[in-house]
């Protein structure tokens, strides 16, 4: 019996941490491995990744990784899964240099990078894997259709259909997706971000027209904020930077690594003589355009930081144009608006976009209908995107002819079974839960410390310190109480006494009825005084109690 499952551990129902499994009779196909930045209550956080664990009790039926193209929302957790498996990585050359490169920030030196075609036909055991060049705002994008005797489970990463590339590692091809569909599809598994969008995406997706607006009215110096791996805004931004006789300046040296790397692979030329680096730049020269681009809020900050003048290489004059050609993603909106708000105390011109007409670069309505007519799909996963944009998706193609049976909305962690090219169910639901890393990059932060954090934000915290003669147990210091963010200690004397008061007692009682140990008597003084502090203030901080015990 022929048995397929189709599941995800992250990237539906959610912006980012895309991550999807194809297995087949056991051997299981990973596209994906991407992160999402956190919402604004996960304290401390930095990005939030899939739970790999399922994949790692299943290590050995994992035939290998696809990373469609480098974005991190779909490679940016390759790093803390390779760190526990040195899984097998196919992508494409652009894509490969940019994983290397993550891979050396995090220092993994053994790593198994295969480096593939956008149009390619190979082998993994006795599995044919075919790949497709698609448009999207990074060069090499591809996607994947994995055959089986049933028909083949196509992938399609991001995508929009678009005729008029000026550069071929940006192209689609068409004619191979067509052959792909003259021969049974047996599912199709696209992104829905942009489901809800009338038309096709192109050519609304160019900032060009904008962007040279902007350029032919400028006096001083243009700044454009950029994300770094948005690389075909990037070279319509160097393309207009040339036509206007202006040096480029990279603010960001990542980001001319990008080029860097489209050189190397003869998918792009700079133009000669065209840039100053940021180290020799001197902030008076004005027929300049400055890229800041960096990934996720970073581009964000960044900006801010010049537009409070606290950067080392650029302060912002009156007389410059700021083209803000990154919009705020999802959790990113907090820091964009209070970038925005400083551009303007400094009384420089801020360009701005209207994205309900210049587009990002996801399939919209006529994208789709377009896809699904080239592949004719028996069945259809909407993935990547919040709930409404897989149930838009779900819809769009419903109209368009695919029967409601055969459209298939999963969550993370549910398992969409087919037993011999027909589907069954979807069951067994995956426990997953969301690995938080902190700054440290390294650290899973779970629910106990974003708590603690979220106290520490709102209310505050005590400290209570008291010590001991180790072997008398006797109280021969404090107690000694410290406050932040609580109360005014000189305002609350009776507060803070009455704290120390509860320490002392509670310590001294369990000694005189021979209880006394450590750690409980750490948990029962932060209990109570806990609930006296929540009597007398309506706070509740964070309460430390802290026992040490010296040898008198």
């Amino acid at each position: 019996m022929d048995s397929i499952r189709i599941f995800a551990l992250g990237g539906l129902d959610e912006d980012g941490k895309n991550c999807y499994v194809i297995d087949v009779n056991n051997q299981w196909f990973v596209i994906e491995a991407g992160l999402k930045y956190p919402d604004g209550e996960q304290l401390g956080v930095e990005i939030v990744i899939p739970d790999f664990s399922y994949l790692l009790e299943h290590k050995e039926k994992v035939q290998g990784i696809f990373i469609t193209h480098g974005h991190d929302d779909v490679m940016g957790a390759l790093p803390y899964l390779l760190k526990q498996h040195n899984f097998d990585i196919y992508t494409t050359p652009f894509t490969a240099c940019i994983v290397e490169d993550l891979l050396d920030r995090h220092q993994i030196k053994k790593r198994k990078v295969h480096r593939i075609k956008r149009d390619s036909q190979f082998k993994i055991n006795k599995t044919t894997i075919k790949t497709f060049g698609l448009t999207s705002s990074i060069a090499d994008n591809f996607g994947l259709a994995i055959e089986t005797k049933h028909g083949s489970i196509v992938y399609t990463s991001e995508f929009i259909i678009d005729f008029n590339n000026k550069h071929q590692a940006f192209d689609s091809d068409i004619s191979e997706i067509a052959q792909i569909g003259k021969k049974k599809v047996l599912a199709l598994l696209a992104e829905s971000l942009g489901a809800n969008k009338e038309g096709f995406t192109a050519p609304n997706h160019r900032i060009s027209e904008q962007v040279e607006a902007a350029f032919d009215g400028a006096q001083g110096r243009i700044i454009v904020s950029l994300y770094k791996q948005n690389v075909y805004r990037l070279m319509e931004v160097i393309e207009l930077a040339n036509q206007f006789k202006r040096k480029i300046v990279f603010y960001n040296k990542n980001q001319r690594k990008y080029i860097s790397h489209l050189e190397h692979l003869g998918y792009y030329k700079m133009p000669v003589n065209s840039e100053i680096s940021i180290e020799n730049y001197d902030n008076d020269v004005e027929n300049v355009v400055v890229i800041i681009a960096a990934s996720g809020p970073n581009v964000f900050k960044m900006l801010h930081k010049i537009a409070i003048n606290e950067d080392d290489y650029i302060n912002l004059r009156p007389t410059d144009t700021v083209i803000l050609a990154s919009p705020a993603v999802p959790n990113t909106e907090v820091e964009a608006a209070a970038m925005e708000n400083e551009l303007y105390k400094e009384g420089c011109h801020v360009v701005s976009f209207d994205h309900k007409k210049t587009l990002s670069m996801h399939a919209s309505k006529e994208d789709i209908k377009m896809l699904i007519n080239l592949l004719k799909p028996q069945y259809y996963l909407p993935i990547k995107g919040q709930y409404q944009h897989l149930v838009n998706n779900a819809n769009l193609v419903f109209d368009h002819g695919i029967q409601a049976q055969n459209i298939i909305v999963l969550d993370n962690g549910l398992i969409a079974s087919f037993e011999n090219g027909e589907y069954t169910r979807a069951h067994t639901t995956l426990p997953l839960e969301e690995i938080l890393i902190d700054g440290m990059e390294s650290l899973d932060v779970g629910g106990r410390v974003l708590k603690d954090r979220e106290l520490l934000a709102s209310d505050g915290a005590m400290i209570i310190g008291l010590v001991l003669d180790f072997n008398t147990k006797a109280i021969i210091g404090g107690p000694d109480v410290q406050s932040r963010g609580v109360i005014y200690l000189k305002d609350a004397d009776h507060i803070v006494k009455q704290v120390g008061n509860i320490m002392e007692e509670t310590v001294a009682t369990m000694v005189a009825e021979a209880r006394y140990d450590n750690n409980a008597a750490r948990v029962e003084a932060k209990d109570k005084i806990a609930k006296y502090v929540y009597r007398s203030t309506s706070k509740r901080p964070m309460i430390l109690p802290v026992i040490i015990e010296i040898n008198n």
